[in-house]
């Protein structure tokens, strides 16, 4: 398995993977982690920055000798590398691994091509200062534009690599599948509450958690996860919670996050920023047991754990009408909306007044998300790659 984040270290990947290695344990898998020095692997040494990822990884499957190699793969966690004299050319650091490997890889991916509106930010385009000066700008921005395009093709090209060289490939929702041309195995991504010590009412939950709630009536929409651009959460400063909820936000940062969001909500109205950071898996689970809702605002997403971590404690999800969260509102999950404050604010409302339907949709859709459940469909698949060539040209 590799996955260069992993715990101890933060990040919601590597999390994904330690629980998807230890169910798979139980199916009589000997599993083995690559990962980077800093979390608790056996085998160390893969970080975004090291040019060396694919020696390491096919020194490992040549001492090893696996029968599969099962990747995590986001380009971030692997070191994307592109190329200012041909815009088109990108690559990663593990593109040589998926070349010469000998071994069966499977890939699950965990992102995917980014729409073009999202990958070009237009305030990048222009560019005021040049040898030309003002009149300059038009040609300056038709040659960023180009640039902007090459390298988009040129990081899709990355994902159609990975397809290409892998022998089955997993994805977490339908809309991705159709994404990558319907060649990957929908596999939703596993969540189960760690009941080891948590207490599932809500209750004491808010009061471990210290949560001030004006009644024990009120509920709760929870924001989790890590500030990025991504998850749109400059809304949150600006979103007009109705009477009966209260929005409770809890961010952190991931290893390899560069990014440096400040939020500042100390004028939002019926806010709580509980400023814990990042949660271990316990902490998380009471804190979704303290809640009755997830608030996803997101710009872009290709899927989100946080949804399927939501699902899997019985909350029902308000989102952005982004593709990923349409195909689950449309199983009664959760309510997608456009992406502004007013929309978000109704939707909280709508909610409320059929939370009970929502409920019972999340309760029945919660069974098939158990990590039992996942690690039996991986099975399957590692079955079939051990048994065929390859898998990807069946789906």
């Amino acid at each position: 398995m590799v996955c260069t984040e992993y715990p101890p270290m933060p990040g919601g990947i590597g999390r994904y993977t330690a629980n998807l290695a230890n169910s798979i344990e139980k199916k009589g898998f000997e599993v083995y982690i690559a990962c980077d020095e800093k979390g608790d692997g056996h085998f160390s040494g893969l970080t975004p920055e090291n040019q060396e990822n694919s020696a390491i990884l096919l020194k490992i499957a040549k001492d090893l000798k696996p029968d599969i190699v099962h990747v995590q793969f986001d380009p971030g966690l692997y070191g994307v590398r592109f190329d200012k004299k041909h815009p088109k050319k990108v690559e990663t650091h593990v593109d040589q691994f998926y070349a010469e490997c000998k071994i069966p890889i499977i890939t699950t991916f965990h992102s995917s091509y980014p729409s073009f509106r999202r990958w070009m930010k237009v305030g990048a385009l222009f560019k005021k200062t040049g040898r030309i000066g003002v009149i300059g700008i038009p040609v300056r921005t038709l040659l960023r534009l180009w640039k902007y395009s090459l390298n988009y093709h040129g990081f899709n090209n990355v994902y159609k690599d990975k397809l290409r060289k892998s022998k089955a490939s997993i994805v977490f929702s339908e809309h991705i599948s159709k994404k990558f041309g319907g060649r990957c195995q929908v596999i939703y991504h596993g969540s189960e509450p760690a009941i080891d010590g948590i207490p599932l009412n809500k209750t004491e939950a808010r009061r471990n958690l210290s949560i001030p709630i004006d009644s024990e009536e009120e509920r709760i929409v929870l924001a989790v996860g890590f500030t990025t651009d991504g998850k749109g959460w400059d809304i949150l400063k600006r979103l007009d919670v109705p009477k009966g909820w209260k929005l409770v936000i809890n961010s952190s940062k991931s290893y390899f996050n560069k990014e440096n969001i400040q939020l500042d909500l100390q004028d939002a109205k019926n806010t709580i920023d509980l400023h814990r950071g990042y949660l271990n898996e316990k902490e998380l689970s009471m804190l979704f047991c303290a809640s009755d809702a997830v608030i996803l605002p997101y710009r872009s997403t290709s899927s989100s754990g946080v949804m399927f971590d939501a699902l899997a404690h019985g909350l029902p999800f308000i989102s952005t009408d982004l593709d990923f969260f349409k195909e689950f509102a449309a199983h009664g999950l959760g309510i997608s909306v456009k992406r502004n404050t007013n929309e978000f604010s109704k939707a909280l409302k709508t909610l409320a007044s059929n939370y009970e339907a929502y409920a019972k949709a999340v309760e029945a859709f919660k069974e098939k998300i158990k990590w039992d459940v996942i690690a039996t469909k991986h099975s399957n698949v590692y079955n079939r790659v051990l048994g065929h060539a390859s898998i990807n040209d069946e789906l």
